[in-house]
C-alpha cells in the first residue's frame, strides 16, 4: 500500500481508502483498498473498493458524503458517499501521449461496501499535461459549491462544480512558491481557527517527490486566503508538516461530525526513495498514526500543529507502565522500562537544560547486538535530530542509513512525546510544532533506553513508559 485515499466519516465509521496493489509487495496496477474503523484505532479490512478498469489503474484521489444529493446518486434519506479519482492509463503513458492521467468519479449508497462507476466517466479530461492527478474534493458552504484541488506537475489546480460532473477551472497556485525540487502530489486545502483566536484561515497541503527536507518524499504546507476562486498565501517559503522522513501524501478526513470539529489527518509512512526495497515480509507499507492538525500564530508566523489523536491514549495496557523523574544525567544513564516492551510503546520524556555548557540531550533505543537509535536536541544549534545509521538493516538501500534534522529552539526545556511499532518511531515534541516520522528496522528488539547529555548537566524531568495494545488482530 501507500497513500491514503478517500478519507471520510459516515454514521460512526472512519473510512480509510488506499493505494494498494493485493498481488504483490512491490508497486503495480493500483487499486482501492479499503479499511473502516470507529475509533480511529482498530480497523478492519474491507474488500478492494475499486479496480482498475478501461480507463486503467486507479490512482489516488479523495472521498465526500453527498448530502444535498447533488450528483443525484442518492436521496437527501440516504446520501451517497462519492470518490473521484485519477483514471491512469499506462497504456496511453507507454506510447508517450499526455493525457493518460483523468479524473473520475464513482458513488456507493451501502456506506461504502459496494461501488458504481459513473457512466460518463473521465468528469475531468486531462488539458494536456502529464502529472494530473490526486483530486481532493470538498463541499464550500459559502459558496454552496463544490471545490476540487489537484497536482499538475509542479503546483495545483482549482476547480468548481455544483455536481461533482461538470467542472469550472477557477485558478493556479505554486509557480512560485514553495518547494520545487519534484512532482507536486496529493494536495488538500481546509479552513482552520487560528488557536486562541476567532480567526480562520486556510491551509493548503502538498506533498513533493523528491525534493523534502531530508532528502526524498516530503509533504509541505501553506496558509493564507481563499475566496472559492483563488488561494492568497501568508508566505511563499516552504513549510513542513513532518520533517522526518516517512510521512508522506498525508490527507485529512471529511464530513468530520461539527460537534467534533478536529481536522484529522494520516500519512503513508515511507519515503519513495526505498519504499519498494524496505526488509518486510508479506507487507509493504502502512499508515502513521492518526493526528489532529490544528494552526497558531506565532509572532506573525502561521504554524500548523499535529498531534496524536486524543483516542491513542485508550490503548495504554493498564499496569503496563513505567516512569522516573527528577534525574540528573551527565553523560549517559541507563533507564528502566519495567516490564514495558519498548518496541510497542509510548514514551514521553522531559528535559530540562539550563546548564549553559549542554551541547547535546537526548534518549538512545538499544538491543544486544549494539544497534541504537538515537533521538537528541543540541542547544547550540537549535536543531533536534533522529540518527538511523546504526539501528539495525539498512542494506537495502544506500538512501536509508541517515541523520535526519529538524531546526527547533527549544530554549531551556524539552519535551518529547512517542510512539514506537515494531518497525517505525513517531517523534512530537513540545507543543506539535515539530514532527519528525521514521521507519527503522532492527534486528532484534529495542530493549534498552540510555538517556545522555554531553557538555554539562541536564535534569530528566520525567521519563513515562506506557505498553501499547495491538491494533489489528494477526
Amino acid at each position: 500500500m501507500n497513500d491514503p485515499n478517500g478519507l471520510v466519516f459516515l454514521d460512526g465509521e472512519y473510512h480509510l481508502f488506499y493505494q494498494y496493489y493485493p498481488d504483490s509487495a512491490v508497486w503495480g496496477p493500483m487499486h482501492w483498498g479499503h479499511a473502516v474503523s470507529n475509533d480511529l484505532l482498530h480497523w478492519k479490512h474491507l474488500p478492494v473498493a475499486l479496480y482498475p478498469d478501461s480507463l486503467g489503474y486507479i490512482f489516488s484521489g479523495s472521498a465526500v458524503v453527498d448530502t444535498g444529493n447533488t450528483t443525484g446518486f442518492g436521496s437527501r434519506e440516504n446520501p451517497a458517499m462519492v470518490a473521484i479519482f485519477t483514471s491512469h492509463d499506462a497504456v496511453l503513458e507507454k506510447k508517450g501521449s499526455k493525457l493518460f492521467q483523468n479524473q473520475s468519479i464513482a458513488y456507493s449508497t451501502d456506506k461504502g461496501r459496494t461501488w458504481i462507476k459513473f457512466k460518463g466517466n473521465p468528469v475531468l479530461r486531462n488539458p494536456g499535461i502529464s502529472d494530473f492527478r490526486d483530486p481532493k474534493l470538498f463541499w464550500n458552504k459559502q459558496y454552496s459549491k463544490w471545490e476540487l484541488i489537484m497536482a499538475v506537475f509542479d503546483r495545483v489546480h482549482i476547480y468548481s462544480s455544483p455536481d461533482m460532473k461538470n467542472w469550472k477551472f477557477e485558478s493556479e497556485f505554486g509557480t512560485t512558491a514553495g518547494a520545487h525540487g519534484g512532482v507536486w502530489e496529493c494536495p488538500d486545502l481546509f479552513p482552520l481557527k487560528v488557536e486562541g483566536s476567532g480567526e480562520n484561515r486556510w491551509v493548503m497541503l502538498v506533498s513533493i517527490n523528491p525534493g523534502g527536507p531530508n532528502r526524498g518524499s516530503a509533504t509541505q504546507y501553506f496558509t493564507g486566503k481563499f475566496d472559492g476562486h483563488k488561494f492568497i498565501p501568508d508566505e511563499t517559503v516552504a513549510k513542513w508538516v513532518d520533517w522526518g522522513r516517512d510521512n508522506y501524501a498525508g490527507v485529512t478526513w471529511s464530513n468530520i461530525p461539527d460537534d467534533d470539529g478536529r481536522r484529522i489527518f494520516i500519512g503513508w509512512m515511507s519515503n519513495w526513495q526505498y519504499a519498494t526495497v524496505v526488509p518486510t515480509e508479506v507487507w509493504r507499507g502502512a499508515s502513521t498514526i492518526p493526528r489532529e492538525l490544528e494552526l497558531k500564530n506565532e509572532s506573525g508566523h502561521y504554524i500548523l500543529t499535529s498531534k496524536p489523536v486524543r483516542e491513542l491514549t485508550d490503548l495504554r495496557r493498564k499496569g503496563d507502565t513505567a516512569s522516573v523523574k527528577n534525574l540528573i544525567i551527565k553523560g549517559e544513564r541507563v533507564i528502566s522500562a519495567g516490564r514495558v516492551d519498548i518496541m510497542q510503546s509510548e514514551i514521553i520524556a522531559g528535559f530540562d537544560f539550563s546548564d549553559s555548557r549542554t551541547d547535546t540531550i537526548g534518549l538512545i533505543l538499544e538491543n544486544e547486538l549494539n544497534e541504537q537509535l538515537i533521538i537528541g536536541y543540541s542547544p547550540l544549534k537549535k536543531q533536534l535530530y533522529v540518527d538511523r545509521r546504526k539501528s539495525g538493516r539498512s542494506d537495502f538501500s544506500k538512501d536509508f542509513a541517515s541523520v535526519i534534522t529538524g531546526p527547533y529552539n527549544a530554549g531551556k526545556s524539552l519535551s518529547l512525546h512517542i510512539y514506537i511499532d515494531v518497525s517505525s518511531v513517531e517523534l512530537f515534541v513540545d507543543d506539535y510544532s515539530l514532527v519528525m516520522t521514521s521507519l527503522v528496522f532492527p534486528s532484534k528488539k529495542f530493549s534498552g533506553v540510555r538517556m545522555f547529555s554531553s557538555g554539562g548537566e541536564t535534569l530528566l524531568t520525567k521519563a513515562l513508559f506506557y505498553g501499547i495494545d495491538r491494533t489489528w488482530s494477526q
